[in-house]
């Protein structure tokens, strides 16, 4: 049996198109963000100031009124204007091309997971998780244009790893939005509950799981640890030799659901999935029904990566 079958032309012309305009979008909203707030004069011992207001709330003063403060704000309110409508217009065309994926088939990924990934970035948390085990296979196959047999992809649960390095601006950014990390999970679907034995583990009600992992610690490095100061939130749980996953080289592409809605997975570099995967594979404990599928999937992704990602350097 081949280990993959070719993307038909038309759902790859699809997917081709759909992401470019999804790339679009990712960056005309990142300069939207960098205008996010406003703009406002303020009259201070009758004099006017020009005032900059953030989402956050905070504030801060550009300046007495003159020629100079007025053209920041003319510059300012232009370009808004013109990233806010250049959102807009993107915004409708995805919409548009996400119609199109599900029309013809082009995704295959689990509603849930496109969810989960768009929740992380809508949120600006993505950048503290990386998506790892078998769900990152969804962005091996799609930036190589193929379907995996589906043998290789069955599994209810992903894992997302944790980047406890980062945790300092990860506690802070989850504070200002004044929630916990279910919390932000049930933003997708609020049935997800902590698994009262394993509290590294969410599940929701068709029993799809969120599993947490971090690496294991160190000397600056807390165990146990909780996400953030929510007593019902998450523990992560630690992972042999996550650390070379935290460390490997980084692979990131849009992934479709089947709905036809996208977001962008990122996870780890396929050479170092596979070698991750044969050393799992050798571990004394390892489940036997786990060991057959962890070879599996590192001779699957050796070919793939020889064969239509060598790009990838």
């Amino acid at each position: 049996m081949e280990p993959w079958l070719e993307l038909g032309e038309e759902a790859l012309r699809q997917y081709i198109d759909a992401r470019s305009v999804f790339e679009a979008c990712e960056v005309a909203r990142e300069k939207a963000a960098l205008v996010r707030g406003g703009m406002i004069w303020r009259t201070v011992k009758e004099r006017e100031y020009l005032i900059r207001t953030r989402s956050d709330g905070s504030q801060n003063s550009l300046g007495a009124r003159s020629e100079d403060t007025e053209q920041v704000y003319r510059k300012f309110v232009e370009r808004k204007e013109s990233a806010e409508a250049r959102v807009k217009s993107l915004k409708e065309e995805l919409d548009k091309q996400q119609r199109l994926n599900r029309a013809l088939f082009v995704g295959r990924a689990p509603d849930i997971l496109v969810g989960i990934l768009n929740m992380l970035d809508r949120l600006s948390i993505s950048e503290h998780f990386i998506v790892v085990g078998t769900h990152a296979l969804y962005a091996y196959e799609s930036a190589a244009g193929v379907r995996l047999q589906e043998a290789a992809l069955a599994t209810r649960d992903v894992d997302l790893l944790w980047d406890t390095r980062k945790r300092l601006q990860f506690v802070s950014r989850m504070k200002a939005m004044d929630t916990s990390m279910l919390g932000a999970l049930r933003k997708v679907d609020k049935t997800f509950e902590l698994d009262e034995l394993q509290p590294f583990t969410a599940v929701n009600s068709k029993g799809f799981e969120v599993d947490i992992i971090r690496r294991e610690h160190g000397d600056d490095d807390p165990h146990p640890l909780r996400l953030t100061d929510d007593e019902g939130d998450f523990w992560a749980v630690q992972a042999r030799r996550a650390n070379v996953l935290l460390s490997a080289k980084p692979f990131s592409t849009p992934i479709v659901a089947t709905s036809g809605k996208m977001a962008r997975m990122r996870t780890i570099d396929p050479r170092t999935f596979v070698e991750f995967k044969r050393w799992m594979a050798d571990l004394p404990d390892r489940d036997p029904v786990k060991v057959s599928r962890d070879r599996m999937q590192a001779s699957i992704v050796e070919r793939l990566t020889a064969d239509r990602l060598s790009h990838v350097r």
